[in-house]
């Protein structure tokens, strides 16, 4: 990070020095929380019935890890893992630190193809695997492409035989033997290697180390002000950084409780589980708070425990957020980030205005710094003019694994350039107005799509909507409006969106295409994948 103060004109700024950065492994900063809370609630897993304390999340994180290490898995070794959400996967994310195995996490939405992609383009070793899930066969499909994965050499089933005979070969390496391996560990190893749900092209591994991701899940922590006697709900998938870092890491940094509402997400169960663990905090994507308000029996289930939470994954609609803290949620945060960066490099703050928390994604987190640039000139540009945003610190990656090239493409004098569009206000508050690429330009006019997104949600029977750009032969592009429309809405055409949008939206924001659907293609973590939103409406417009 550069000492130097940013010149306030410029769009630029540097985050506080305070808390101070832990310099410690995973492993340790665990063992401190153990230590310190070792008969407070660690984990709490509903559906298979599972509560741990810390102290005993601390005996089942280093049974395993002595496992591992009595199966031969060495410091730098792959280990995968392809599950819901679940206790055992908590436990492999800390028993691999423990030992210094690269957890490689897997999405559990992927097919064959993209699985043996991911477990040889990494390398994974031994891979940890649910039997099944949904309409998944897990077992079916590593058996399927075993042969395939040349370094792969074991696979352990949860629930099966051969999860358990894992945990059993424990018994042939000793508590001081696993300590000898921890203490050899630095903070600045790899630990972890995040595929990015990329919505094209193969995805790609973000190499994370224990320095990386154990401050990341800290800091947010401290954003959100959590302490020992905070309970969060987390139904975002563990597989991704938002469960892993800012709901795992952030948790155990404190001595908080992790809370599982269910091994996939579930409106219903999410806010069960608020209600009855008391949660002091939620977790979710804006698709997941909508769903879970959009609840038929929503007024029964006591909420009234839950002070904060993070909302992130995709940008937040503003009437979500203000139902939020009309329930009562009114230390709710915004958070922005990428798999890159560890991921968060913003975030409002918990005493933030309505204003900031519906209207940006907070400002730069301790020990970091980001600027707005001229995507072509890489130049700095004034406070309040739209660029690319780029993050520099100590959350950025290591790099893309075994991909040098890419990782080039997007880190350059330490600073990851995100493809997100933003503007950086004089209060130092960042707001995302789009992703480069998706961005669209009609007849010479640049539109962002999130911004007809915003105007159209204000329309009495539009429960959610997502804006794409679909190709003119006149204008070049056109826009496209995929409609989630709420229940007992009358119906909603293009003509009457556009009579709405009339004299309130310039002419050339206001959809030509409206396709009203009953929900939007998704990436695992709650990303909406445009690009398949355009290939559906190229063909059935046939454009």
């Amino acid at each position: 990070m550069s000492d130097a103060t940013p010149d306030l004109a410029l769009s630029h700024t540097v985050g506080p020095k305070e808390p101070a950065l832990l310099e410690q492994t995973i492993g340790d900063n665990l063992d401190a929380a153990v230590a310190r809370v070792p008969e407070r609630d660690a984990l709490v897993d509903r559906s298979a019935g599972i509560r741990l304390t810390y102290a005993e999340l601390g005996a089942e994180v280093d049974r395993l890890a002595r496992a591992l290490i009595a199966v031969g898995v060495a410091m730098g070794d792959r280990v995968g893992i392809w599950a819901p959400n679940c206790a055992e996967w908590t436990l492999t994310q800390y028993a691999t630190a423990k030992v210094g195995a690269i957890l490689v996490p897997i999405n559990p939405a992927y097919r064959s193809h993209e699985l043996t992609y991911v477990l040889n383009q990494a390398g994974v070793r031994l891979l940890v695997t649910a039997a099944s899930f949904r309409s998944s066969d897990y077992v079916a499909m590593v058996a399927s492409v075993r042969q395939e994965c040349s370094a792969l050499e074991e696979v352990v089933v949860l629930g099966e035989e051969s999860w358990a005979m894992l945990l059993e070969r424990a018994e042939e390496v000793s508590p001081e033997r696993l300590s000898m391996v921890q203490a050899e560990l630095s903070p600045q190893d790899p630990i972890n290697v995040q595929y990015t749900s990329g919505t094209t092209g193969f995805p790609k591994g973000a190499t994370l180390s224990h320095h990386n991701i154990l401050n990341n899940g800290y800091l947010v922590g401290e954003v959100c002000r959590y302490t020992e006697e905070d309970r969060i709900c987390i139904p975002v998938p563990f597989y991704h950084c938002f469960g892993m870092v800012m709901g795992n890491l952030a948790a155990t940094s404190h001595g908080a409780c992790t809370v599982i509402p269910a091994p996939g997400f579930d409106p219903a169960l999410t806010l069960e589980a608020v209600a009855e663990e008391r949660c002091t905090s939620l977790y979710g994507v804006p698709t997941m708070f909508i769903a879970e308000w959009a609840l038929p029996n929503l007024a029964s289930y006591d909420l009234t425990s839950v002070r904060t939470g993070i909302m992130a994954g995709s940008p937040c609609p503003e009437s979500t957020m203000t139902k939020l803290i009309e329930a009562g949620i009114d230390e709710m945060t915004i958070c922005y980030g990428m798999t890159e960066t560890s991921p968060v490099s913003t975030q409002t703050r918990t005493d933030d205005s309505l204003e900031r928390k519906v209207g940006t994604v907070g400002a730069v987190h301790p020990h970091l710094e980001i600027k707005v640039v001229d995507p072509v000139t890489r130049e700095t540009l004034p406070r309040g003019e739209a660029g690319e945003l780029c993050t520099k610190g100590y959350s950025v990656m290591l790099g893309y694994w075994d991909e040098p090239e890419k990782t080039a493409e997007v880190l350059v004098d330490g600073w990851m350039h995100t493809g997100d569009l933003a503007v950086l206000d004089t209060d130092g508050y960042v707001r995302i107005t789009g992703r480069m690429k998706d961005m669209v330009i009609r007849g010479g006019e640049n539109i962002s799509p999130r911004e007809v997104e915003e105007f159209l949600r204000t329309h009495p029977g539009v429960l959610d909507v997502q804006v794409i750009g679909v190709p003119d032969s006149r204008y070049g592009e056109e826009l496209c409006a995929w409609v989630r429309v709420r229940d007992g809405a009358p119906p909603l055409t293009a003509e009457a969106l556009r009579e709405f949008a009339s004299g309130r939206l310039a002419h050339y924001k206001i959809p030509r295409y409206v396709r009203v659907v009953d929900e939007f293609p998704m990436t695992v973590t709650g990303k909406v994948r445009k690009v398949e939103m355009r290939e559906i409406t190229v063909s059935e417009l046939g454009l």
